[in-house]
């Protein structure tokens, strides 16, 4: 799946076709790309560097790393770069609207679903917004698109080939056409990070619906591919609805225009044939400034 099949694929708000060579965007509203991963043990590379476990099974394969992992480190968190991505869920918003969506298909491999994230940026230049994007999910697309081959021209430039990029980049830190929030709100200090289930809840957002990230490799081994994108997906809009407050809060955005864009969401999300969506709007209630 390229970039055209992100737009025209069925999706909460999905728009339809560029027009060819026309503009894919209007510039009046410059693209915001809120996105989020959803990552599994990579197995076969944990069989590969432990030629010991080439006959255990799936299962078996990531209790050996877990155990190992917890003995060097005291929790079960793999390196970054032994994570496989399952599932890239992207809120776009641009002056056709917002839409949201998981990229790919079920059965998607990983480098396709990877290329096809790094096309959206090579072709709309858009703003990144993630929850920890900085910490984790950056890390582990750039590991995991050194290891296919994965080509990202755009997403690497830092003035080369584009002179906007070289004050504006992707790959600074304190650059903001990537915004990490968790990164930003915590004043980039680790002891100050918030998860984002509780501050989307305590901002009155729905949070997460029923699934959390320790729960994906169980998910998956059980076949929920589907449950697990339908999860990443609750997550972008969650962080997307605090990227609204958060430009509100920068001055970005009046009370009337937030508003209005959280509406817009709303609207989105109803006109979606996804139970998800109900669910989640029923977990968001409709109060004042929220």
């Amino acid at each position: 799946m390229g970039e055209g099949r992100y737009q025209t694929s069925r999706c909460a708000g999905g728009a339809g076709s560029d027009g060819g060579s026309a503009p894919p965007y209007n510039r009046n509203v410059v693209p915001i790309l809120t996105f989020d991963l959803e990552t599994v043990p990579d197995v076969q590379a944990l069989r590969q560097l432990r030629p010991q476990w080439a006959t255990l099974g799936d299962r078996e394969v990531a209790l050996q790393a877990f155990a190992e992992r917890r003995e060097r480190t005291g929790n079960e968190f793999l390196p970054l770069h032994l994570h496989r991505v399952v599932a890239i869920g992207c809120a776009f918003r641009d002056d056709a609207g917002f839409r949201v969506r998981c990229l790919g298909s079920t059965d998607e491999t990983e480098a396709r679903l990877i290329a096809d994230f790094f096309r959206l940026i090579e072709r709309y230049v858009p703003q990144l917004v993630s929850w920890n994007g900085g910490g984790f999910d950056l890390p582990v697309l750039q590991y995991r698109a050194l290891i296919h081959g994965v080509a990202a021209r755009r997403y690497w430039d830092q003035g080369e080939d584009d002179r906007d990029l070289r004050f504006n980049n992707y790959v600074n830190r304190y650059h903001m056409r990537h915004i990490d929030l968790m990164d930003v709100l915590s004043h980039f200090q680790v002891r100050a990070a918030a998860p984002l289930d509780e501050v989307a809840r305590l901002a009155g957002f729905a949070g997460k619906l029923g699934m959390d990230g320790s729960r994906v490799w169980d998910a998956y081994c059980d076949g929920q591919i589907e449950r697990i994108r339908a999860y990443c997906q609750t997550d972008v809009v969650n962080t997307y609805l605090l990227h609204c407050r958060f430009r509100k809060m920068r001055g970005q955005l009046d009370e009337a225009q937030y508003a209005a864009e959280l509406q817009l969401v709303r609207d989105t999300l109803a006109a979606s044939e996804e139970s998800v969506w109900q669910e989640f709007l029923s977990a968001w209630p409709a109060t004042p400034g929220r």
